[in-house]
């Protein structure tokens, strides 16, 4: 089969565009393959499963013409600025029009060292790119915006981590891969054109409206905020802890990026922190809105002589666009809310959500079991203060809550962490039996789905227990 790799972010910003060709893998060996997201992007399944589609898949057969490039990023990671990350363990590959006349990034991750990789081996392992798979997969069937994963390809190399783990290479499809931390490594080079031509491809690329606007650079600001505060209230609503929101894993598309430290909620409690580095709770469940917003005020920075020639004035234009933030997110969550409760928008629905959110926080009940619970009418088994659970169903079940509506919002099934630990330490045993049915229980997450009972069932273990690792 012919591919055909475009390479606009290359031809477009060749500073920020290293040429690279991805490490040999020994042994390539297919371990997942995401065909309805080949078939939207023009390509053929059955092919990708040839030898020669898999080392297509790990960035060894390149299509004629192909540039794969190292791309060029800052950021802040905890609050701390690194003025050059980059890929230093991935390559774009280069674009594809999809179905729709889409320009989509093809990307790889453990496709071995670059110029960024900064002493690392630039490789990856099964487990790590499995787990992206998997919840991106989910997040994608929850209806939130995110990067995709078209194939896991186990390379056949080991990678030294605390113990020896069998490699891997990811095959990730974005929107592209322009990031906050974009925008701050070509600021920091102080090349005015070099920053306007990134503001003009990426507004071609996600925001074309900003185009036509009194001031482009201010409206694509503009656009991005509203996009991470619609993604981030529905990280929230599913309970969703990203766990590095670092400003190199802020996309200006307004899709998740990065599935390392991840993992979603059990009991709700606000400070839940799953990765094993964010010791200071920076990227806990409730700081994530909060996370989202700083990074954000870092974009807005290193737009400002874009602007305004004054830079007071770009202060002061920035500031109020990034004040759009928090309504823009309160209006998401509040909506989010009510639909999960399956309340009418009037007022007194506020004080109803209010009333779920004091329950869950002081109760601790398991945030997906609840809800789900609520639509079935077994929602007080869930909770110990039965009393308290009591008055505030009273004051829901008088706004005539739509329990259909309820079914449509909530998922039964999310990527439980337990269950998806065991999927992976069982895949680097080389056992991929778990593999299956787990990513058919979290892409179909809604309703019944015989057989997928415990893909919906906590773990028994409690969600104390569980800790993430960011697989580099």
């Amino acid at each position: 089969m012919a591919v055909t790799l475009t390479h606009h972010f290359a031809d477009e910003l060749p500073e920020l565009a290293l040429e690279r060709p991805a490490a040999e893998a020994p042994a390539p060996r297919l371990l997942a393959l995401n065909q309805p997201l080949a078939a939207e992007l023009g390509l053929d399944a059955a092919w990708l499963r040839t030898d020669e589609g898999v080392r297509f898949l790990v960035g060894n057969a390149v299509p004629v013409g192909a540039r794969p490039v190292a791309q060029a990023y800052a950021g802040h990671q905890f609050g701390g600025y690194s003025p050059r990350l980059g890929d230093g363990r991935a390559l774009l590959l280069g674009e594809v029009t999809d179905a729709e006349g889409r320009l989509r990034d093809v990307h790889l991750k453990g496709s071995g060292r670059t110029p960024f990789a900064r002493g690392g081996d630039g490789l990856a392992a099964v487990g790590p790119m499995l787990r992206e798979y998997v919840v991106s997969e989910a997040m994608h069937a929850l209806g939130i915006p995110t990067t995709r994963a078209l194939a896991v390809v186990a390379t056949g190399r080991t990678v030294q981590r605390d113990t020896p783990l069998p490699g891997a290479v990811l095959t990730r499809v974005a929107s592209s891969h322009l990031r906050v931390g974009t925008f701050q490594y070509v600021r920091a080079l102080d090349d005015p054109d070099l920053l306007q031509r990134l503001v003009d491809h990426a507004i071609a690329r996600h925001h074309p409206h900003a185009a036509d606007a009194e001031r482009p650079a201010l409206a694509l600001f503009e656009a991005v905020v509203a996009a991470q505060a619609d993604l981030v209230a529905r990280w929230m609503l599913v309970g969703f802890v990203h766990g590095v929101m670092n400003t190199d894993n802020m996309t200006i598309s307004g899709e998740t990026i990065d599935y390392g430290p991840c993992a979603f909620l059990e009991a709700f409690d606000p400070a839940t922190v799953f990765s094993s580095i964010d010791s200071g709770g920076r990227y806990a469940y409730a700081n994530q809105p909060l996370a989202a917003e700083w990074n954000l005020a870092r974009l807005g920075e290193t737009l400002l002589p874009l602007v305004h020639d004054d830079e007071a004035k770009a202060v002061e234009v920035v500031t109020t666009a990034l004040e759009g933030f928090r309504p823009r997110y309160a209006a998401a969550w509040d909506a989010g809310w009510r639909a999960k409760l399956g309340l009418p928008d009037v007022p007194e629905a506020q004080d109803v959500v209010d009333g779920a959110l004091t329950l869950l926080q002081t109760e601790h009940p398991d945030l997906t079991s609840f809800v789900v619970a609520l639509a079935d009418g077994t929602a007080r088994d869930h909770v110990v203060d039965r009393e308290a659970f009591d008055a505030w169903h009273a004051r829901w079940q008088a706004l005539g809550p739509d329990v259909a509506t309820m079914r449509r919002t909530n998922p039964v099934r999310v990527p439980r962490n337990h269950l998806v630990q065991e999927a992976l330490d069982a895949a680097d045993d080389g056992d991929l039996a778990h593999l299956a049915p787990l990513l058919q229980a979290v892409t179909s997450p809604y309703g019944d789905l015989p057989g997928a009972e415990r893909y919906a069932e906590p773990s028994p273990d409690g969600a104390d227990a569980f800790v993430t690792y960011c697989g580099t």
